[in-house]
């Protein structure tokens, strides 16, 4: 579970266990349910629950399909107004405090790793692609590698610098993209 403080309010946001839609039968009961639109069973499920001078006001539930990864400390940007979060192969952007679903977009087609703030907008590694996302959700540019955006440790194969984005992929090939999805080398 990762804890924030925004202001007046506490956020929690933890791993969840399953949920199925349409049953009262769930362990817990949710102000909102943010799934994928496809119907299919979400595999990885997120529970954010809001606090204020330590009660709960609101509790939301987020769901998609595709590699989930749980819930780390580079897998959302917390901003004054909103949330932007990871789930699986989606970016979910959640008003703050109230928790509503501002936008959803598939950022890629297996696995969200981590997400980042770039001046307005934000850049998504993804295992298969890397984009840039802007405020509403649109994906500005994509660009996907030889493989996948990992590494077999998982360590230093996603950089951010002030001039470029540095990836490398499965096979440990470098690639370096400028922020408008430009390839440098």
């Amino acid at each position: 579970m990762l804890t924030f403080t925004i202001g007046l309010h506490h956020l929690e946001i933890a791993n969840s266990v399953l949920y199925d839609e349409g049953t009262a039968d769930n362990l817990e009961q949710y102000d909102a349910v943010y799934l994928n639109e496809d119907h299919y069973k979400p595999t990885s499920l997120y529970i954010i629950k809001l606090y204020q001078d330590g009660k709960l006001i609101k509790n939301v539930l987020i769901g998609a399909l595709g590699s989930g990864i749980g819930i780390h400390r580079s897998s959302q940007v917390i901003e004054q107004d909103r949330m932007v979060i990871c789930c699986c192969d989606m970016v979910f952007c959640l008003s703050l405090p109230e928790l509503d679903l501002l936008w959803k977009t598939k950022a890629d087609w297996a696995v969200c790793f981590e997400i980042f703030k770039y001046m307005e907008d934000y850049i998504v590694h993804g295992e298969i692609d890397i984009s840039r996302i802007d405020k509403d959700g649109k994906i500005m540019w994509q660009q996907s590698g030889a493989d996948i955006f990992t590494t077999a440790e998982g360590k230093n194969d996603f950089i951010l610098t002030k001039d470029y984005i540095l990836a490398t992929d499965w096979g440990y090939c470098k690639y370096k993209f400028d922020f408008d999805g430009n390839r440098l080398s």
